[in-house]
């Protein structure tokens, strides 16, 4: 797990498991998790009023460049999930997102990402003050 001080902001987001993120068995393919965390890191970002429209924008990329997901028990067709982030500052380049995604009785599972902050070029650049802000 990387380091880094987490934030008390959290978002929450939701999704049904749809009928094409399953096996025949009705159970969510494990690909998807990772789906689930950009729709939280998304959020996370509009509820403290950014987008990563905006970022891009302005000449910042967050590529992922770690993921990492813990499967506790199977997500299915047509389970309403509850996808929680939170952000952390790990370095002055890189901020990671941690989620915890619920289904209708448990924890299904946990993970994080960790993303670079690049510039339209391609090289690191700090974390935008105002992002740091948010975290902090």
């Amino acid at each position: 797990m990387t380091s880094g001080t987490p934030s008390t902001r959290q978002s929450v987001s939701t999704v049904r498991v749809r009928y094409a993120e399953t096996d025949q068995m009705g159970v969510a393919y494990h690909a998807n998790y990772f789906v689930w965390f950009e729709v939280g890191r998304t959020d996370w970002l509009r509820t403290f009023g950014v987008t990563y429209r905006d970022l891009e924008a302005e000449g910042f990329f967050l590529p992922v460049i770690e993921a990492h997901c813990e499967y506790r028990t199977s997500a299915r067709y047509d389970d309403d999930l509850r996808i929680t982030s939170t952000a952390r500052l790990v370095s002055a380049v890189r901020v990671a997102f941690d989620y915890e995604i619920t289904g209708p009785s448990a924890t299904i599972a946990t993970g994080h990402t960790v993303h670079a902050t690049l510039d339209r070029q391609g090289r690191p650049v700090r974390v935008p003050a105002r992002i740091k802000e948010l975290i902090r």
